[in-house]
């Protein structure tokens, strides 16, 4: 095992390698506190858009369910009559930005989590370091859009924010360390200050009474179609592959969270995991025998030009409890004008 995977291993619960890295935790949280500070004063200026900011991050490390979150609110504030846009950091894209996401782009350029957004959305998509630059660009391109979704971005500061969604899944805030001695890129303390925390899969008694009730909502993934990834027309369920030999793939935050969901189906398959956002090749779908690959749309995006054609996309929808679009609309619609 190399030192980063040891280091993550680490993160579940405190060991003597967290133990070591507890000093450089220390400093991270210091700068990470003081670089909020300066931005709340003023001292650090935040670009403050002519629309209403919607962000939807984590204070962990890692994936735990952002995309189908922001996914979700896309469709939820549309029928409520807003037209979002989304900005996104555009991870594991060479692309700087700001660019719009089309939906032909190649994922090595655009970002994988960028490219399903734009696929499934029906928004305009921007990507860029700067996401205060790519929602510039985005409004001046898109003079209808009147609210814009934030992919992530919870510490990013620059750009200002009129409601803040924190997400935690289960796996919660592990040894409660901050980085590298844990999984946080914020501490604890920062889920009482954000608007909304959603908690994917996950029990509310992981947040330690730090965040009110009211501020809580539930959310999980519901999903039992799989569409072929060569073609979109071909649909299968769970019990067609019953007597088939499958294997699964998982580039995601969380790869077990996708084998349980499979599970749940009643699907007997062998897992394969990857880290979140694996460059896949040819290879790493080269399974002898195989009947059927299942993968999640994140995976799929970065497999469509050469993956076999026994390879199945798991299409999920988030569902959320309560209703966390009316809490974001009753905010934005009493925001005072910029």
């Amino acid at each position: 095992m190399g030192l980063k995977a040891r280091i993550v291993a680490g993160w579940s619960r405190p060991g003597a390698l967290a133990v070591a890295l507890l000093p450089l935790g220390l400093l991270f949280a210091l700068v990470a506190g003081a670089r909020r500070r300066l931005y709340a004063s003023g001292a650090l200026r935040s670009v403050r858009l002519a629309v209403p900011v919607v962000v939807a991050g984590n204070i962990t490390v890692g994936g735990s369910g952002k995309t189908p979150l922001v996914l979700w609110l896309a469709d939820a504030l549309r029928a409520r009559g807003y037209q979002p846009g989304i900005v996104s950091r555009g991870y594991g894209g060479t692309e700087r930005g700001p660019s719009a996401v089309a939906v032909g782009d190649e994922p090595a350029r655009v970002g994988d989590e960028p490219l399903l957004l734009a696929r499934r959305s029906g928004c305009p998509v921007w990507i860029g370091r700067d996401r205060a630059a790519a929602a510039r660009s985005l409004l001046a391109a898109n003079p209808g859009c009147n609210l814009i979704l934030a992919d992530d971005g919870l510490q990013h500061y620059r750009l200002a924010r009129d409601f803040e969604i924190a997400v935690v899944d289960r796996r919660g805030l592990g040894n409660g360390w901050p980085l590298p001695a844990g999984p946080l890129r914020e501490l604890p303390g920062r889920l009482a200050q954000v608007d909304a925390v959603v908690l994917h899969d996950a029990d509310a008694s992981m947040l330690q009474g730090r965040v009110a009730p009211s501020r809580i909502h539930s959310m999980h993934l519901e999903g039992a179609r799989f569409e072929s990834l060569l073609d979109p027309t071909r649909h299968a369920t769970a019990g067609e592959f019953a007597a088939a030999t499958v294997h699964a793939v998982a580039g995601i935050g969380e790869p077990q969270r996708f084998f349980d969901h499979l599970a749940a189906l009643g699907l007997r398959f062998t897992p394969h995991a990857f880290a979140d956002h694996h460059p896949y090749r040819a290879a790493d779908l080269a399974f002898a025998g195989a009947d059927a690959i299942l993968m999640t749309e994140k995976d799929a995006v970065k497999c469509a030009s050469f993956a076999p054609g026994h390879a199945w996309v798991l299409r999920v929808e988030a569902v959320i409890a309560p209703d966390l679009a009316r809490a974001v609309a009753e905010r934005i619609d009493g925001r005072p004008p910029a």
